[in-house]
């Protein structure tokens, strides 16, 4: 009822203001009386929760009853109803909508009470929404009762119309439900049947109920009420005879509790209402408190369980916990639901079975008319249920005192079904779970002979593709090693027979690659090596050729030495080991690279650029120069033309980069703080330095140095680690 306004009678908790407006109207001529839904209304009523209240008819008690147009949140849309207000916020006890359906009116809508049709209810376009329907009787004027009862009487006081004879989801203290009535709420409704009053919830698209919980009439019941005026604090639903029930102003409510003290009438106004989530609860109303809730007479009789859709359609439901039904093929639990992975009616009958399951009810069991007629035994209800394509679970159960008494349900739409039996009743039940009956033996044994057969025909395939591939591989190798006999100064050939004594048969797995794994060995003489065995031989060939011509002849201070190779079966590479903690590589290697790449896309500018003058061909250097100038922008590239409105986030980049590519490596930050600074979580850090002295050796390497340096097979005078490979 969110952003709606409804016309109500509202116990209240500021009776002085309520006093302005009377509990009666009263006709005085053949002229109507109308009220516009407006702030012509003087009566006005603010609750905390949002909700407003134009009054039309007050009781002005300490607890009472208001009606007018009453609306919730941004009050764009209007109702006409009855309200319980007696501290806090107001509780809808009743609204007018016809046939129970939601109609809300707008501002300006207009409410006239004639006395040849009584009220009726308008859109501000005159559209009608509403009216009592009660066109050729004389009506004198209306009235607000102490019950909340709101009153069409005629010249003689007798009621012409009355809202208790149309109630919604509601039931008042005092108000009588019968046979020919409902209480409605969603998918649910209450009324009084032959057995009492009863509750039951929609299926199959609203063509069908099942019940879920029902009040059967207590005998004997009489009046206890010694004063006029008093009731007590709990009151009761009483089913009076077969064809009503009232929530009752005296006596107690039975098997809903232990408290049984009184108050005043006036101190307390007790309703039971139909939520939309099917519980029935009975509330009560006093001055100093919101509506609290008392009992909820589903859950305090018959458990959790009992609520029809407590874990949606095939849920079944223990102590409140859900799941699908244990043990049964067909079914899986995914957003808090069970749901069926086949679909039975696609197949015939026969193709069907039934999973017994023990101790397993429904809540439908509370209904005898539901079972189905004449069956009473229990293949009889499993056969129902196998012929008949719909049916998803047949529930057999029979009374413990008398186990002839017994009951087929075949529910038309199965929802929640309870593990356990149903407290206060004395039977033993079982549910027979519909599911895809498994193949038939004679087709299993097809099955079994087309996969043999399959698998000879394969294996067959698998040896020659083996048979094929060993020739295919030899070829390679042979080839391979021919190739590298012809190619002058190769490092040491070794058999594929010593690299695997040298490995122990490849049992050291130092890590992998994209082209193959490395293990270590450690060789006759005692020379501890790096093997690395490459995967695809057939497709990396030239790879392989290539690594071992190039690599082979470069000897370089930060490169380990290839020592030798083999192509006897498979390409293997031989290098030094080194070993753990002998290189200065450190975690914060990927840190510089990123910072390098940021600072790149920022910029528009490469690292080294050797197209530009001396002074601005290396990035690092120049943004260097331009920090001491503090004119860090000036490092990119068409700044003007292209982002001038972002000037702040770019130097945040800068700044980010520079951080990245500190001189020392301990205070260049881990990548995960880089993610938390550019997603704006944490801040640069102000202390970085602009002092990139590494910037500099780099240029001169890489201008030329490194790349004649490479070309040499042997270095007679390597250079400095530091100098060569910058720190990282």
């Amino acid at each position: 009822m969110d952003s709606s306004i409804f016309l109500f009678i509202l116990p209240y908790f500021f009776a002085c203001t309520l006093a302005a407006t009377s509990p009666t109207i009263r006709l005085n001529s053949s002229e109507p009386t109308s009220w516009l839904n407006d702030n012509s209304i003087d009566m006005n009523v603010n609750s905390t929760d949002g909700s407003k209240v134009r009054a039309i008819l007050s009781r002005s008690r300490r607890l009472g009853f208001v009606s007018g147009f009453y609306c919730t949140g941004n009050c764009t849309s209007y109702y006409f109803g009855i309200t319980v207000v007696g501290g806090g916020n107001p509780a809808v006890v009743w609204s007018a909508k016809p046939d129970n359906q939601d109609n809300p009116v707008r501002e300006n809508a207009n409410l006239t009470l004639t006395r040849e049709g009584g009220l009726v209810l308008r859109n501000p376009d005159g559209s009608l929404v509403w009216s009592t329907g009660t066109a050729g009787n004389s009506v004198a004027g209306m009235n607000l009762t102490e019950l909340g009862n709101l009153v069409l009487f005629n010249e003689t006081g007798a009621v012409v119309w009355q809202s208790f004879d149309h109630p919604t989801d509601t039931l008042l203290a005092g108000q009588r439900l019968y046979e020919d009535q409902k209480l409605v709420s969603g998918l649910y409704y209450a009324t009084v049947t032959i057995s009492g009053l009863a509750a039951f919830t929609l299926v199959g698209n609203g063509n069908g109920s099942q019940m879920y919980y029902q009040l059967k009439p207590e005998p004997n019941t009489t009046d206890q009420s010694s004063q006029r005026g008093r009731c007590p604090l709990i009151t009761k639903i009483e089913v009076n005879t077969s064809d009503n029930a009232e929530l009752r102003t005296r006596g107690f409510l039975e098997n809903m509790g232990s408290n049984r003290s009184k108050l005043p009438l006036d101190l307390s106004v007790e309703y039971v209402r139909l939520n939309s989530d099917g519980s029935l609860k009975l509330y009560r109303h006093e001055p100093a408190t919101r509506a609290n809730e008392i009992v909820d007479m589903v859950t305090k009789d018959l458990g959790v369980c009992q609520h029809p859709r407590q874990c949606g359609d095939f849920g079944f439901c223990n102590e409140g916990r859900c799941g699908c039904p244990k043990g049964v093929k067909g079914f899986k639990w995914s957003n808090n639901r069970c749901s069926r992975t086949t679909q039975l009616c696609q197949a015939p009958s026969d193709k069907a079975d039934l999973v017994e399951m023990k101790n397993v009810s429904y809540f439908n069991f509370i209904d005898p008319t539901a079972a189905a007629s004449n069956i009473t035994d229990l293949e009889s209800c499993k056969e129902a249920c196998r012929n008949n394509c719909s049916c998803e679970a047949a529930f057999y159960r029979y009374d413990n005192n008398n186990h002839s008494n017994s009951f087929c349900y075949i529910p038309s739409e199965v929802l929640s079904v309870r593990e356990g039996e149903i407290p206060n009743y004395n039977f033993t039940s079982t549910a027979y779970i519909k599911v895809e009956k498994p193949a038939p033996k004679n087709r299993n044994r097809l099955i079994e002979i087309i996969a043999g057969s399959g698998s000879a025909v394969l294996l067959i395939f698998s040896l020659s593709i083996l048979i094929f591939w060993k020739k295919f591989n030899k070829t390679i190798t042979e080839d391979v090693e021919e190739y590298m006999r012809l190619v002058p100064g190769m490092p040491v050939m070794f058999t594929h027979e010593q690299l695997r004594v040298a490995t122990r048969d490849f049992k050291e797995r130092l890590g992998s690659g994209g082209f193959g794994s490395v293990f270590k060995g450690v060789l006759e003489d005692g020379t501890e090596i790096a093997v690395k065995r490459l995967y695809k031989v057939g497709h990396a060939v030239r790879e392989f050729v290539a690594e071992v011509e190039t690599i082979g002849s470069i000897h370089h201070f930060n490169l380990v030495r290839l020592v030798g190779f083999s192509a006897d079966k498979s390409c293997l590479l031989v290098y030094e080991y080194l070993k753990c903690g002998h290189s200065n590589i450190t975690i914060k290697v990927d840190i510089y690279s990123f910072g390098i790449v940021l600072l790149e896309i920022v910029t528009g500018r490469k690292n080294l650029d050797g197209t530009r003058s001396e002074s601005s061909k290396h990035l690092l250097s120049l943004m260097q120069k331009k920090a001491r100038e503090d004119q860090l922008l000036d490092i990119v590239e068409n700044l003007n033309k292209e982002m001038p409105e972002n000037r702040e986030e770019m130097l945040r980049m800068i700044r980010i980069a520079a951080w990245c590519l500190q001189n020392d490596h301990t205070k260049r930050p881990l990548m995960s703080t880089v993610v938390k600074v550019l997603e704006g979580v944490m801040e640069v850090d102000p202390s970085i330095s602009y002092d990139f002295t590494h910037a500099m050796g780099s240029a001169s390497v890489a201008s030329g140095h490194v790349a004649a340096t490479l070309q040499s097979s042997v270095l007679s005078t390597p250079m400095q680690a530091s100098v060569l490979s910058n720190p990282r």
